[in-house]
């Protein structure tokens, strides 16, 4: 027996951990989840608008980013995008995009996530957004993330993530920077 065989059988036979139980997690139940998933939105640095029924997605998206210029999206709606992440030649294409907007399938109260599912070819663009607005219908939204584990679907590209709130990150000198490895900003339109 080598030393390291050894060493993980001493390990073994010292650890007897009986697994979590989960019941306790997965029955997570809100009494209004919507209302608990503008919440944590907030809470992660997020905003979430309603769209109003019966208005003009592309009004709304220009009242909220009126300075935006380079606008990115595949979606039929948004009569607004200048760039298709179906049509560029490449990712780098993308990259001084002011405004992506991408559908979202799924809310998650408990943590303000929003199951994205790749629904383009360069799915670059969920990242090197400077602003990134996600549509999501008001009834797709769950309670935790075991409900939302149930109902993913992942399309013909075979991607999908989960994204909450803007990029941030604290790793140098413990000084916040946003928009570090994605979107500066992240706007969920709530569609009715």
């Amino acid at each position: 027996m080598s030393s390291k065989e050894e060493i993980l059988g001493k390990c073994r036979t010292q650890q007897d951990y009986p697994m979590p139980r989960l019941d306790d997690i997965a029955a997570v139940k809100y009494p209004d989840p919507l209302t608990q998933f503008v919440a944590m939105s907030a809470a992660v640095g997020g905003k979430v608008v309603e769209l109003q029924p019966g208005k003009d997605i592309n009004h709304l998206l220009r009242s909220l980013f009126p300075e935006a210029v380079n606008i990115a999206s595949n979606l039929p709606e948004i009569s607004l995008a200048n760039r298709n992440p179906d049509t560029v030649g490449s990712a780098a294409e993308l990259d001084g995009t002011d405004l992506g907007v991408v559908r979202g399938e799924i809310g998650v109260a408990e943590n303000g996530c929003i199951w994205v599912p790749q629904t383009m070819k360069e799915r670059a663009v969920c990242f090197i957004s400077e602003n990134l607005v996600i549509l999501l219908p008001k009834e797709a939204i769950v309670n935790n993330m075991h409900e939302a584990m149930k109902r993913i679907r992942v399309g013909d590209y075979g991607y999908g993530c989960f994204i909450s709130g803007p990029s941030t990150t604290a790793d140098i000198a413990q000084v916040l920077v946003m928009g570090a490895q994605a979107a500066r900003s992240l706007t969920v339109v709530l569609l009715p």
